[in-house]
């Protein structure tokens, strides 16, 4: 909490980008060129919840011409036009708690940002190898447990409504492919009682105070259809109130010494995307993308096609990229607790945007 406390005010400031201690007497950046973004419902966003951590560290960002700006109002300039931040519980450090969320999302409010946020339920990283319930939480039955979580879903939620801050939004859960919080909210073969439970509730802690918001239900690998089939069939077999269908897309992996095709991936998204509308009746949001930070001219190609091919679609609300302004050697505290090398999939290098990142700068004013 003592770091959050810090982060009232951006504070790596100093001139040049990249990585410097922090110096909070020095002078803050010039704002940015406003920059009018008109794209209609469909969304094209980043999610940023790192930056106040990496600001704490000294971290700085310029735009392609070496004037030093905000991370968020760097993201506007870019193109994007939303923000995605995550909320984790009681996290040992304060990143990505309810107080470093309104920070962040009053930022983007500010900037005239659409806002999603996505709840992990968890103290730390929750996605399809794990999802450990907040340790306060541990010993919880079901019922117990459903009431934590809409304690807290409503307490973030309300903390940003009484910040002024709207939410498009709303994440139940991260990358729920085997449900969330285990052992009971877990998902299996034909089970998920607890986890639908889980879900129906905080849908309905969603709408009593953002009624316009939509509530998403997101799970990875959006390339492979049976999957989604999968779990999606079992959200209908068991009464599953959502608004919205959100999935990850990573495209591009290494095997045997080179890049794989992510065409193939992309197309087969793509026509994921196409089958889900036509089954389930829901729309779909790429609730997060990436691309290697050490091939810049392949992601923007990448980046390119994904935009082109999901804007084909009616039904495809918008592409949210997964923490762009990270350069391939930053990495959090969790991270290196964790024993996990830097995340490779940003789109920055020594503090500003590569090209990588183009392809949304290029549907300004579309």
């Amino acid at each position: 909490m003592k770091k959050i406390l810090l982060m009232t005010a951006f504070l790596a400031v100093i001139s040049g980008c990249g990585k410097d201690p922090v110096e909070p007497d020095t002078p803050q950046p010039s704002e940015p060129e406003k920059i009018e973004i008109t794209k209609g419902n469909f969304a094209e966003g980043a999610d940023i919840s790192w930056v106040t951590q990496m600001e704490y560290d000294g971290v700085r960002f310029c735009n392609a011409a070496g004037k030093q700006t905000e991370c968020t109002a760097l993201m506007k300039e870019i193109g994007f036009d939303a923000i995605r931040l995550r909320v984790w519980v009681n996290p040992e450090d304060g990143w990505c708690g309810k107080d470093d969320v309104l920070m962040k999302a009053k930022r983007a409010q500010d900037l005239g940002m659409r806002l999603m946020i996505d709840f992990h339920y968890s103290d730390s990283w929750a996605d399809p190898s794990k999802q450990n319930p907040p340790a306060a939480w541990s010993s919880f039955d079901a019922a117990q447990m459903t009431a934590a979580l809409e304690k807290h879903t409503g307490e973030v939620l309300q903390l940003l409504k009484d910040n002024g801050v709207e939410v498009e939004w709303v994440q139940i859960g991260n990358e729920v492919n085997s449900g969330m919080l285990w052992p009971l909210g877990k998902v299996q073969d034909r089970t998920a009682e607890n986890f639908v439970t889980f879900l129906n509730s905080g849908y309905q802690v969603v709408k009593n105070i953002y009624p316009a918001a939509k509530v998403t239900v997101h799970i990875s690998n959006g390339h492979e259809a049976a999957t989604f089939d999968w779990f999606f069939n079992l959200m209908k077999l068991n009464n599953a109130k959502y608004d919205l269908i959100g999935m990850s897309l990573y495209p591009a992996w290494w095997e045997n010494g080179g890049w794989n095709n992510w065409k193939t991936s992309v197309d087969k998204c793509i026509a994921n995307i196409r089958s889900l509308n036509s089954k389930y009746g829901k729309p779909v949001i790429i609730c997060e993308t990436g691309m290697p930070v050490s091939e810049p001219a392949m992601s923007r190609q990448a980046l390119q096609y994904i935009l082109d091919e999901t804007r084909k679609i009616e039904d495809c609300h918008g592409v949210f990229y997964w923490e762009p302004q990270t350069d391939g050697k930053w990495k959090p505290s969790s991270y290196s607790a964790l024993g996990w090398n830097a995340y490779d999939k940003g789109a920055f290098k020594d503090g500003k945007p590569t090209e990588a990142l183009d392809p949304f700068k290029d549907q300004i004013s579309r």
